[in-house]
């Protein structure tokens, strides 16, 4: 495992022993593509679990390596296992972390493989783990990929290439009721009867296969006076990416599986841009925070003292000064838990 430079094209042996090659080419500079959200606060809540030597780090969402090259060079002692479903970002984190040699392993997976996947590395406990939930920049910023409504682009959105259906599939395939419920559901879409009915009537005309036609779509289809509230492709864009990736399945599986994994003293970071997600982490993390000593008990059990602690009050934002300068920081909420009590004890 590891990484290697093999005829001058980096590679990144994985987890899998899948080798996953950077084909955007060895001159982008990731540093470059991507600006790693709430960096300094994120190092500052994880680096006093990472201080013995061996310590271990888990980057569930490693993207292009920022907050885990900041994390490594800040402590020496850690190790990284970082969890990518798009092998274009690992190979492009490969290359960024390539200089902190084998303290770093890298794993072609989504995040819910975090529990299967630790233990395939002969890995029980983690000391610290990170969730930057969400779509990259580079995911985005490659039109090829169906992000983004700015540009054209087939209907994709899969966030691992090699996989799945796409969203224009779903367009295709999914039926009214379907649609409203999931422009509804993972978009609080207003418009999301008129969204799904325009669409189901127009892919009976000629097939919506490519981010303009959908655009085009949603646009004649927001009435007149509702055209100055946003873009009215946004929340559409959300709710597709959000089912084609699975991505609110995938949380609520792999941070209860994160939790489980940290040590007492280990902690758990995510950083949420979107209400549901963040709506979930909220519950769980309160759920772990609490004593679950019935009420009216005159004395608390050990056993019935929280496993967490709380490291921020609420949710933490970016500031202003930092939205100003990476505008798609301004979603986010940031929340974290200390582990301080074994399941055990």
């Amino acid at each position: 495992m590891g990484i290697s430079d093999q005829g001058g094209t980096r590679n990144v042996m994985t987890e899998n022993n899948q080798n996953v090659q950077d084909s955007g080419g060895s001159d982008r500079d990731p540093a470059m593509l991507h600006t790693p959200v709430l960096l300094e606060r994120c190092v500052e809540l994880l680096a006093p679990a990472l201080q013995n030597p061996g310590s271990i780090y888990v980057d569930a969402t490693l993207g292009m390596g920022g907050h885990s090259e900041a994390v490594l060079d800040r402590c020496p002692n850690a190790r990284l296992v970082g969890f990518d479903r798009d092998s274009e970002a690992l190979g492009l984190a490969g290359r960024r972390l390539a200089r902190f040699g084998d303290r770093v392993t890298l794993v072609h997976a989504v995040y819910d493989e975090f529990a299967s996947s630790l233990d395939n590395l002969g890995i029980g406990t983690v000391d610290a783990v990170l969730f930057d939930l969400g779509v990259s920049s580079l995911q985005l910023d490659e039109a090829s990929r169906g992000f983004s409504y700015i540009q054209d682009a087939p209907l994709d959105m899969r966030m691992d290439a090699t996989k799945g259906v796409t969203a224009a599939e779903i367009v295709a395939s999914y039926g009214e009721d379907e649609l409203r419920e999931l422009f509804y559901r993972y978009g609080d879409e207003k418009l999301a009867p008129r969204y799904a009915s325009w669409i189901v009537r127009e892919r009976a005309q000629a097939p919506i296969e490519t981010t303009g036609q959908l655009v085009d779509v949603l646009q004649r289809a927001t009435p007149a006076a509702k055209r100055d509230a946003g873009h009215p492709a946004k929340r559409v864009f959300q709710a597709l990416r959000i089912e084609v990736n699975a991505e609110l399945g995938a949380l609520e599986r792999a941070l209860p599986q994160a939790l489980d994994r940290v040590v007492v003293g280990g902690r758990v970071v995510v950083e949420a841009y979107q209400s549901l997600e963040d709506r979930f982490v909220k519950r769980l993390f309160e759920a772990k925070t609490t004593s679950t000593a019935p009420s009216g008990l005159p004395v608390e059990l050990p056993e019935h003292k929280p496993e967490f602690s709380r490291l921020v009050r609420g949710a933490e934002r970016a500031g202003a000064a930092e939205g100003e300068i990476n505008p798609r920081a301004l979603p986010v909420r940031l929340r974290a838990v200390e582990r301080v009590r074994s399941p055990r004890a």
